[in-house]
């Protein structure tokens, strides 16, 4: 038997299309879903500290990012898809189950596999974004009216307009989102909405962009994010696209419950904890598997790669818990 010591790359067809995927280790399964503007790259400093212990560490490029294949139709990028390629992934790795952890838009997709398919995952972990409580109108309609229409969910909706702001200068972009929503930018002390004015792009609302990158994130690290989006470009905007049709596909797993232990890590400089801090009273009524949750001071958006051997070490706890209650 060979052991990984280094992370290695492959592709697989799942779910009908092909998934690249970085994988490192051997033993319990552990599936490691990226957020946007990520790829699998967002992981890079978990696959050893887990591989190490005794983990098989999977990380693919979801669909539309990276190196995986990038449907065209809008309607290709629905959380059942992506709930889909992820039991897909399992399955065609040989396995039968799973934990899966996901940070931003793979927090959603973490959070909503383990509520869908409890069966085949055994716990489930969601870095910056919490579980959503489904609202009784659908969420781009809801920030649509609270805000003018001017919330970054709403400007991406436009098909093509956000790609082509984003992409025209990749490393900028990269640079400013990844500074702008870290917990090292001294406006994140107070996170603001992300709030796009007619006429204006994304990018207005960044900071500018940084003459030194913080101390998490080197420019090797912006050569990797800007390989990943050269390769794909920012097509995978479309997840953002279907959060209305998710909100009317999901209707019938209104008021679920979470079956599966859950771990919910975030920063307090982080937006996406500004906006469910309020509620964390409810949520823990709601998913009561899930731990008390971990908030990391002066920590921002970028949860795994600003603050590593802590996420890492709550990762590893967790997963260790689990070994004694769930079957492998």
């Amino acid at each position: 038997m060979t052991h990984n010591t280094t992370v290695s790359h492959r592709t697989l067809e799942v779910n009908g299309i092909q998934l690249h995927i970085a994988e490192q280790g051997e033993g319990p399964l552990v599936v490691l879903l990226h957020g946007f503007p990520e790829t699998w790259y967002s992981w890079r400093h978990q696959f050893t500290a887990l591989a190490e212990a005794g983990y098989r560490v999977v990380a693919p490029d979801q669909r539309g990012y990276g190196s995986s294949d990038r449907p065209e139709a809008i309607d290709s990028y629905t959380m059942f898809h992506l709930v889909g390629d992820v039991i897909g992934l399992i399955h065609a790795l040989g396995e039968e189950q799973a934990v899966v952890a996901g940070h931003d838009f793979g927090a959603i997709v973490a959070w909503q596999t383990a509520l869908l398919r409890p069966d085949v995952v055994r716990g489930v972990v969601g870095l910056s974004v919490s579980p959503w409580l489904r609202g009784d109108v659908p969420p781009l309609k809801t920030m649509r009216e609270l805000h003018g229409g001017e919330f970054y969910w709403n400007y991406y909706e436009q098909p093509g307009v956000a790609e082509a702001e984003l992409s025209a200068d990749t490393r900028s972009t990269l640079r400013r989102i990844l500074y702008h929503m870290s917990g090292d930018n001294p406006e994140n002390k107070a996170p603001q909405l992300p709030l796009v004015p007619p006429g204006d792009g994304l990018l207005t609302y960044m900071a500018p962009e940084p003459e030194e990158l913080p101390g998490w994130l080197t420019e090797d690290d912006i050569d990797a994010y800007v390989a990943g989006y050269t390769e794909s470009g920012f097509g995978g905007l479309s997840l953002y696209r279907n959060f209305d049709r998710n909100w009317e596909l999901g209707a019938a797993w209104a008021g679920a419950k979470l079956q599966v232990p859950g771990l919910y890590v975030t920063g307090d400089r982080d937006l996406a904890f500004a906006l469910v801090k309020e509620q964390l009273p409810v949520f823990t009524q709601t998913y009561p598997t899930i731990a008390e949750p971990v908030v990391l001071p002066g920590c921002g958006h970028w949860t795994q790669q600003e603050r590593p051997e802590e996420v890492n070490a709550q990762l590893i706890d967790f997963l260790r818990s689990l070994e004694s209650t769930t079957r492998r």
